[in-house]
């Protein structure tokens, strides 16, 4: 089974060295920032939950944020498909289109 990992080459992430995601502390709150602007953030948040990866920063969040959410939401099969359907309902709302009726925020909580 191949894993969908091709939003990865897109990551702003890409330019930093891999030891700047995998840290501690408060550094952890200095990694993120690499995450703000990031055009493949929701699809780096989703692999992570849904491969429940343990260690370093992904998608903007670390891993204690991660493991936060993943308790506050225990049925949720596919992190992937809720988060691309609430983005994609958050844009509509954006442009006018159609009301929103769950935004990515309170989809995730204030975490993200």
């Amino acid at each position: 089974m191949r894993m969908d990992t091709d939003w990865a080459e897109r990551g702003t992430c890409r330019a930093a060295a891999p030891d700047d995601l995998f840290v501690e502390g408060a550094a952890q709150q200095r990694a993120k920032v690499v995450c703000t602007g990031c055009p493949v953030r929701t699809e780096c948040l989703a692999y992570a939950l849904d491969h429940r990866v343990e260690y370093g920063i992904w998608g903007g969040m670390t891993e204690r944020e991660r493991r936060a959410l993943l308790r506050r939401r225990p049925t949720v099969t596919s992190w992937r498909r809720l988060l691309e359907t609430a983005r994609t309902e958050h844009e509509n709302h954006l442009r006018g289109s159609v009301p929103a009726q769950k935004t990515a925020g309170r989809l995730v909580g204030d975490a993200c």
